[in-house]
């Protein structure tokens, strides 16, 4: 990583980034046609405010401030708006207007309470960035690369970084309330949104997710962990009902939310639209009391997804706080209707104060009331800092799957270099959705098939302006030249003439819907194919949301996935296939090696069943025996397993000890650079014992930058609850008395070395201690 970057970097995860004037956010006054009205605020002069006391902790400061507030100021804080007005946005109100004072294009807000001081929330779209809504004129950010990209950097500061950096540009933008913190673990490789999440591993997921969540609050704007839970897939989402037993959900999906809430301690949980054993997400007592609240000691609050909210009186006694973004829903739920249902005893006033305070508690241990953000200030945002942080993350989330010797890095002696494809003269492909960040610089639009860009929800199909090409012209003495692909015989004819060929394959992606297959769309393993018949010098680059089938892949001499690279990804890429930069990502999900592999080769659900359906979804079928551990499970052979990535250099690891450690185990190894080149390497340690769902599970991961010839001594601990297995009588973990196997090793398939060591019986409580 250059010098800039690791500044970027470490003024980023200091928090140092905030600057500018402080000054009080405006009272919202709802002007929405049939909308309940926002709790007026009584004139009166200033008083003292001891809530106000920066030395009290966040929740005394909660306390002295619910003493003061009226039952109906309570429940306004539990009452979103939508802050868009668009024509394609669907409502179930005529003549919906945005509400005053609500941001322009944005996921919404909640009014504010002037008399107490207590500001708006302004809810922005996040995922990788200060997302827009689809409008004429939206606001431009910088684009992280996707979820799994940062995931498939297996480095949490890095992620932190990146956090810290969308925050701050979403504090500079006037929002405090940022929705991001996707982590649904990747059931369903088709999904279309698997590119905002972290991958198939809870741990994996459950850190890298926690530490951007962490980032994202060092900026004073709460962070949203979402979607809480079994949001699997996106066929049916809004009534698909996902089965599963609580041990298996306990030790899979929970267990990736419970890792990323004790790292990031976000301010909210955004819970889903499907419902799980029966109930919808957001009225599901088992998920939001019982085990968010109650067993994992949750403190702040529970926000609906836009549309997700189904009831008023089930819904906020099962532990939902805030109904988000209406007019989603069919009906202002926690508006009049709530106000009323306290008033009748059917919701305990009790339960009334505890959503305010839940909402108040994440305000103020977030710093909303200390430094309120101060409107839109997107001109003191330094674009260039930003781009040095998403540049970073992409170099490292770039996955090198296969490498013929000689091929990559590119040569110098290349005299012709042939790019073919998904525009890369012109940019990187992005995620559709409401994650999409319309990009600094603006978008690239106007490409050649207007069939490209969808003309409702999730499109546009959207490519950040970095150009690869342009980036590898001004880093090679090659010709480099263009083709778009779509004529397969001139792209192989003009293959045959050129020293190396770079073929960008794509597979776009977004919210809403699922990918029918893995294959790539648009004949485009017909024209890899084609290239690499007619040149054995090929390297196919992958922009892709997730996993993908590759039937041409003996052919090809190099693969680099790059996923969604963000807003300097051209020039991430092309720094990883000059040498620049030694390519470092590993995968955080099994790629198959065909759909027959998969625990559900056909998606569950009809994606022509109408929202009132209620069709199954069985995740029973696994259970937590998720990706790899599927695999493992089965004896299938992925195409590429989980874990796996390749480097310029070669790194050995070795002197594996292990030994007990109070309720958990510790393993010491070495990693060593045996090659010629620096490098970031990668150990991962795998545990196996009994009785589990599957034969191992990732217990801890490193990963070192090392020098040629370098080695570096590592001590890792596994958390307990990797070893144990989860009680649903006693609500606690148990672990079983005997030999455990700790596995060093370099992907999920390719262990290096092997302990073993024994380990007394042990309980631990429901948080795992």
């Amino acid at each position: 990583m250059p010098a800039t970057s690791r500044t970027t970097l470490l003024r980023l995860l200091g928090g140092t980034l905030l600057a500018g004037s402080i000054l009080s956010s405006p009272a919202l006054a709802q002007t929405t046609n049939n909308a309940p009205k926002a709790a007026s605020a009584p004139t009166e002069g200033p008083q003292q405010r001891p809530w106000m006391n920066t030395a009290l902790d966040a929740a005394a400061r909660t306390e002295l401030l619910l003493k003061e507030m009226t039952l109906d100021e309570k429940l306004q804080l539990t009452f979103g708006y939508f802050s868009t007005k668009a024509e394609w946005q669907r409502s179930p109100i005529k003549n919906w207007q945005m509400p005053k004072d609500g941001l322009p294009d944005s996921a919404g807000i909640v009014p504010g309470i002037p008399r107490l001081g207590i500001p708006n929330q302004w809810q922005t779209d996040a995922g990788v960035g200060v997302a827009s809504q689809r409008t004429q004129t939206p606001r431009l950010r910088t684009s992280l690369p996707s979820g799994i990209a940062t995931a498939a950097t297996w480095n949490p500061e890095l992620a932190q970084a990146g956090g810290a950096m969308i925050g701050n540009e979403a504090f500079l933008s006037g929002f405090n309330v940022q929705l991001a913190g996707g982590m649904n673990l990747m059931r369903e490789p088709r999904n279309g949104r698997n590119f905002e999440y972290g991958g198939e591993d809870p741990l994996l997921a459950g850190i890298i997710t926690g530490h951007e969540i962490k980032g994202i609050q060092s900026q004073n704007v709460v962070s949203t962990m979402k979607h809480f839970a079994f949001n699997g897939q996106e066929t049916n989402r809004f009534n698909i009902d996902h089965r599963i037993g609580e041990q298996a959900a306990r030790q899979s999906d929970l267990l990736a939310f419970e890792f990323a809430l004790e790292v990031g301690d976000p301010g909210s949980v955004m819970c889903a639209y499907n419902r799980v054993n029966g109930f919808y997400a957001c009225e599901n007592d088992w998920l939001l009391n019982k085990t968010l609240k109650q067993d994992w000691g949750y403190k702040g609050f529970v926000m609906s997804d836009w549309g997700a909210t189904h009831s008023t009186t089930q819904a906020a006694n099962a532990g939902l706080d805030q109904q988000s973004g209406w007019a989603f829903d069919r009906s202002p739920y926690f508006a009049d209707a709530l106000r009323e249902a306290v008033n009748n005893g059917y919701v305990p006033e009790a339960r009334a104060t505890d959503m305010a305070r839940r909402i108040l508690w994440a305000m103020f241990d977030n710093g909303l009331f200390d430094k309120p953000v101060a409107g839109d200030r997107a001109t003191t945002i330094d674009y260039a800092a930003h781009a040095a942080v998403t540049r970073a993350d992409a170099e490292e989330g770039i996955v090198l799957l296969k490498n013929t010797p000689g091929l990559l890095p590119l040569s110098r002696t290349a005299k012709s270099i042939l790019v073919i494809g998904a525009h890369a003269d012109v940019g990187v492909l992005s995620g559709g959705g409401s994650s999409q960040v319309y990009p600094y610089g603006g978008p690239v639009n106007g490409l050649a098939v207007a069939d490209e860009f969808p003309s409702g929800f999730p499109g546009p199909k959207l490519y950040h302006p970095s150009s690869p090409v342009k980036a590898l012209q001004a880093r090679t003495r090659a010709t480099v030249t263009y083709l778009d692909g779509k004529d397969v015989r001139a792209a192989a004819a003009a293959a045959r003439k050129a020293d190396v060929v770079i073929v960008f394959g794509e597979q776009w992606t977004g919210e809403s819907i699922d990918a029918p297959n893995l294959n790539l769309p648009d004949n485009q393993d017909a024209l890899i194919d084609a290239v690499a018949r007619a040149n054995k010098r090929t390297v196919v680059v992958l922009e892709t949301g997730g996993p993908v089938l590759m039937p041409w892949l003996p052919k090809v001499g190099s693969v680099l996935e790059a996923w969604y690279s963000g807003t300097s990804g051209g020039e991430a890429i092309a720094r990883v296939l000059t040498g620049e930069v030694n390519p470092s990502g590993h995968l955080p999900a099994t790629f198959p090696a065909s759909l027959a592999q998969l625990p559900r080769p056909v998606i569950e659900g009809d994606p022509k069943l109408d929202r009132d359906s209620h069709p199954m979804g069985n995740y029973d079928i696994e259970g937590a025996a998720v990706g790899y551990k599927w695999f493992d499970k089965t004896g299938a052979r992925p195409l590429f397993p989980f874990g796996y990535g390749l480097s310029y250099t070669n790194f050995t690891l070795g002197k594996l000890t292990a030994t007990p450690q109070g309720k958990s185990v510790s393993a010491s190894f070495t990693i060593t650079n045996s090659g010629k080149v620096r490098g970031k390497g990668l150990a991962q340690l795998y545990v196996a014992g009994n009785g589990w769902e599957a034969p191992k599970r990732l217990g801890g991961f490193t990963k070192v930058d090392l020098a040629p010839g370098e080695s570096r001594s590592v001590t890792l601990t596994v958390d307990p609850r990797l070893l144990a297995t989860f009680d649903s009588k006693t609500r606690g973990w148990n672990i079983a008395g005997g030999d455990y196997q700790l596995l060093l090793a370099h992907s999920a398939t390719d262990i290096a070395e092997r302990a073993t060591v024994r380990l007394a019986p042990a309980t631990l409580d429901n948080r795992g201690r």
